[in-house]
């Protein structure tokens, strides 16, 4: 995938009336709305019915997902904090679940831009209180929450939470994982989406070696264009 700048149009699109009013929209699979990636990539696994709280057209952008192990080496930390200032002033969407501590410091970054983001969180979005920065952005038009979890599962679990992985990476265009440590979680996760044939890239650092025997793209925080 060729990452590229978006128009200020895209950035900020039109309402459509495929959004409810009250905010909330359900996509059933076999809906025109449902994303057809979730099918192509999960198969079976694709989830009955998607729930989303913000603007659907950003959905049609193209999407670079964004993962990283909790525990992350402090250069990293740096350069993954430059990538996110990159991505944000480069206009790219990025989707994620956001859990992580330097996923969300990454996303703090990007809700300071004007490029859409995708917060996917591992629970159902029903009656979830939103920190103020994501209601100044969902007022904007760019930010957009999914779930394909019920509303009953209010606390995020390590299952919910793999699944929650999968249908990020099922979403997104490619897959950046700033740091998987070894035999950690987010390996196993990196493992399975490269063989699922999933376009992966991360930093171009010794302390990825694992990420880049798999097959990822090599970047630079500043290669973003």
């Amino acid at each position: 995938m060729e990452l590229r700048r978006v128009s200020q149009q895209e950035r900020t699109p039109r309402r459509t009336s495929s959004a409810p009013e009250q905010g909330l929209a359900r996509l059933a699979r076999g809906d025109s709305g449902y994303p057809a990636a979730l099918i192509q990539y999960l198969a079976q696994d694709a989830p009955a019915t998607v729930t989303a709280l913000g603007h659907l057209a950003i959905l049609q952008q193209q999407k670079l997902a964004l993962f990283c192990s909790v525990r992350c080496p402090g250069k990293l930390i740096l350069e993954t904090y430059e990538l996110a200032h990159s991505l944000r002033d480069a206009g790219i969407t990025v989707i994620g679940g956001f859990h992580s501590p330097m996923e969300q410091e990454c996303l703090r970054v990007l809700l300071r831009g004007r490029q859409p983001v995708i917060v996917c969180p591992a629970r159902g979005i029903e009656n979830m209180r939103l920190p103020g920065e994501w209601r100044v952005a969902l007022a904007a038009d760019r930010l957009l929450l999914l779930s394909p979890f019920e509303g009953k599962l209010r606390r995020a679990t390590a299952r919910l939470a793999y699944e929650r992985n999968e249908f990020v990476a099922a979403l997104a265009d490619e897959v950046f994982i700033a740091y998987a440590a070894p035999g950690s979680k987010t390996e196993a996760f990196a493992r399975q989406a490269a063989a699922r044939g999933k376009p992966l890239c991360t930093l171009s650092t010794p302390d990825n070696a694992n990420l880049l025997g798999l097959g990822a793209r090599p970047v630079q925080p500043r290669s973003i264009p």
